[in-house]
C-alpha cells in the first residue's frame, strides 16, 4: 500500500514538471514571436539605422566615424580603424548629402565623390574631406561602394569653435591647440582668464569635469597642468577629452584626447644636427628639387605638414623616401589657417631628434656663398657661442626672371633675377630653447629668457625666396593664405602688408607686365652652384627634372 501511495506521488511529480517545461518553452516562444512581430513592425514603420553616436559600418564592424568637423568650404571626416584593416580610398567611397525637401528615411539624394582620402597611420586614422554643398545638401553618410553599406555622420563639430590637437609634454603639461579665442597673434595672453577642462563630453556633460590651471597661452596655443588622475591612469581615461574655456563661458567643443608623445631620445641626445619644418599645399612639384639641394647641403631630416593637398604629393614623398640618404615623413595636417599653431606642433615633434631646425616654405632655399655646409656653419655657432640658439637668415625675393612657364630644369634654374634689398628673414632655431609658449610669427620663434639670436652674414648664408614666380604657379597664392594672422589675398584689407604682392590688388588677373616685374639685379650663384652639383655629365639633365616634364 506504501509503495503504490509513493508511485503516485512521484507520477504527481512527473506530470507538474513536464507542465512546467512546456508552459516555460510557450512562454519562450511568445516572447520570441512578440519581439520578433514588434521588431518587424517597428522597422515597416521607421528604417533602422545605426545609431548617430557611434556610427558603426556594417560592411566593416571594426570600422567608424569617430568626429566630423565642417570647414568654410568641406566636411572633413575621421574614420578610426584596427591596423590590420583594408584602408578605404577614393574611389571606395561616396559622400551622401539629404536635400531640405527630401525625407530623412531616404537612402540618399546626392551622392558625390570626396575631395580626398588621407591615411595618418601614427593614429590608425583616415580623413576624408567631403565637399560642402550649402544650401543644397546636408551630408548625413558615407556610402561605402560597391556593397551600399552606410557610414552614418554624428555630431558636426564647427571648425571656428573647437581645440583640435592636443598632446602631454615631457613636462607633463598638456598643450592644447583650439581655433575660437582670436587672440593676438604674436602675444602672450592673461592664462588667469582660463581653464583647462577634461571629460567624455565637454559640452554635454559639464558635471562629470575634471578642470586644471592654465600655465600659459599665446595665439592657438595653451598650456595646461594636466590632473594627477589622467597622469596616473593613462589606460583608464584614453578616451577623455580635452578642451579650453574663458572663466564663465562654457568650454570650446572638442575632438582630441591628451596623449603623451614617446621621447626617442635622451635631453642631449639628438639624432640629428639639422632638420627642416615646412606646411605645404599643391607643391608636389617643386618638392623633389627643393629637398634634393637641402639634403646636399647638411638637411638630415624632413617634417612635411600637408595642409590639404590634392596633387600627388604622398606619392612624391613615397619615393624620397626611399632614397637612402633622404629621411622625409609626411604629417596631415588638414586645419586651415594654421601655420603658426602646425610649426609650434612640429618644433615638439622635432625636439626630441633634432638639435637645430629650420621653419621654411617649398619655395626658399638657402644659398651658402663661402661654399660650407649647413653642419659646418651651425657647429661653427655652437662652438664660438653656446647662448645663440636662433639664426636668423635674410631673404631675397626673385621675380618671374622674364619667364612665362614653369622652368623645367627647375626653381633654382630657371630664376636669376631678383630685388636689391633682403626682406625680412627665416630662422633656424634649437627646439631646446624654445619658449614655453611656442609663440612663433611663421618668420622666427620666441626665446627662453637665457639664450638669444644672431643675425647671419648674407656672404655667409642667404634665402634665395622665389617668391613670384611665372604667373600660373602664383596665383596659387590667392587661393587660402595658410598663416593664422595673414589675411587672405581676396579680401580688402592690410593692402600694403608685405604678405601681399605690390600693386595686385584681390583679384588672380596676370597684369600684362608679370613676367617682367620684381627683377632689379641678376643673381646667379645659387643656380651656377646648383649646376656644379647636380648636373648629369652625360644627359646634361638634373635628378628632379623628370617630375617637371
Amino acid at each position: 500500500m506504501k509503495h503504490r501511495k509513493k508511485r503516485a506521488v512521484l507520477s504527481e511529480i512527473q506530470i507538474l514538471m513536464k507542465s512546467f517545461i512546456c508552459c516555460t518553452l510557450l512562454l519562450v516562444c511568445f516572447a520570441a514571436f512578440t519581439f520578433s512581430s514588434f521588431r518587424l513592425l517597428f522597422r515597416g514603420l521607421h528604417p533602422w539605422r545605426p545609431p548617430a553616436t557611434t556610427a558603426i559600418a556594417r560592411v566593416k564592424p571594426n570600422i567608424s566615424i569617430i568626429e566630423t568637423v565642417e570647414f568654410p568650404d568641406e566636411t572633413v571626416i575621421f574614420l578610426k580603424y584596427p591596423p590590420s584593416t583594408p584602408l578605404f580610398t577614393k574611389y571606395d567611397i561616396y559622400c551622401i548629402y539629404l536635400t531640405p525637401n527630401s525625407s530623412q528615411y531616404q537612402q540618399y539624394q546626392l551622392k558625390q565623390s570626396p575631395v580626398s582620402v588621407e591615411n595618418n597611420e601614427l593614429l590608425g586614422q583616415q580623413i576624408i574631406r567631403c565637399p560642402l554643398i550649402k544650401p543644397l545638401g546636408l551630408l548625413t553618410s558615407l556610402s561605402v561602394e560597391p556593397s551600399g553599406y552606410i557610414l552614418v555622420i554624428g555630431p558636426t563639430r564647427r571648425w571656428n569653435s573647437l581645440a583640435y590637437e592636443a598632446m602631454i609634454d615631457r613636462d607633463n603639461t598638456t598643450i592644447v591647440f583650439v581655433k575660437g579665442f582670436n587672440l593676438r597673434g604674436g602675444k602672450q595672453s592673461d592664462p588667469s582668464k582660463f581653464k583647462c577642462v577634461y571629460g567624455w563630453d565637454v559640452k554635454k556633460h559639464p558635471r562629470f569635469m575634471l578642470q586644471s590651471d592654465v600655465v600659459s597661452v599665446a595665439q592657438e596655443v595653451f598650456r595646461c597642468n594636466t590632473p594627477m588622475s589622467i597622469l596616473n591612469s593613462p589606460q583608464r581615461y584614453q578616451s577623455i577629452k580635452v578642451s579650453v574655456r574663458m572663466v564663465g563661458k562654457e568650454p570650446l567643443e572638442s575632438i582630441v584626447s591628451p596623449k603623451r608623445r614617446l621621447q626617442l631620445n635622451l635631453p642631449g641626445q639628438k639624432q640629428h644636427q639639422m632638420c627642416v619644418c615646412t606646411m605645404l599645399r599643391n607643391q608636389a612639384s617643386f618638392l623633389k628639387e627643393w629637398i634634393m639641394y637641402h639634403t646636399k647641403i647638411g638637411v638630415q631630416r624632413w617634417f612635411i605638414y600637408d595642409n590639404n593637398s590634392l596633387d600627388d604629393i604622398e606619392d612624391v614623398v613615397k619615393v624620397l623616401s626611399m632614397d637612402g640618404n633622404i629621411n622625409v615623413t609626411r604629417h596631415v595636417w588638414p586645419w586651415i589657417k594654421s601655420q603658426e599653431a602646425g610649426f609650434a606642433h612640429c618644433a615638439l615633434r622635432a625636439r626630441d631628434v633634432c638639435e637645430w631646425v629650420g621653419f621654411m616654405d617649398v619655395d626658399e632655399f638657402f644659398h651658402l656663398p663661402t661654399g660650407l655646409s649647413l653642419l659646418d656653419i651651425l657647429r661653427n655657432h655652437s662652438q664660438s657661442n653656446s647662448k645663440v640658439a636662433e639664426l636668423r637668415v635674410s631673404c631675397h625675393n626673385f621675380g618671374p626672371s622674364g619667364l612665362k612657364h614653369v622652368p623645367t630644369q627647375g626653381v633654382t634654374m630657371g630664376y636669376n633675377c631678383r630685388m636689391v634689398a633682403p626682406e625680412r628673414h627665416k630662422s633656424i632655431v634649437k627646439p631646446e630653447a624654445l619658449n614655453s609658449t611656442l609663440i612663433n610669427v611663421v618668420h622666427h620663434f620666441h626665446l627662453k629668457s637665457e639664450f638669444r639670436y644672431a643675425n647671419m652674414d648674407r656672404n655667409v648664408m642667404v634665402i634665395n625666396h622665389y617668391k613670384y614666380q611665372v604667373w600660373e604657379v602664383f596665383k596659387e597664392k590667392f587661393y587660402r593664405r595658410v598663416a593664422t594672422y595673414v589675411s587672405d589675398w581676396q579680401q580688402d584689407r592690410n593692402v600694403r602688408s608685405k604678405d601681399r604682392a605690390p600693386g595686385l590688388g584681390t583679384r588672380a588677373v596676370e597684369p600684362p607686365d608679370w613676367s617682367s616685374r620684381f627683377c632689379e639685379v641678376i643673381d646667379t650663384g645659387l643656380k651656377d652652384r646648383v649646376a656644379e652639383m647636380f648636373t648629369d655629365p652625360n644627359t646634361g639633365k638634373l635628378p628632379w627634372q623628370k617630375s617637371l616634364t
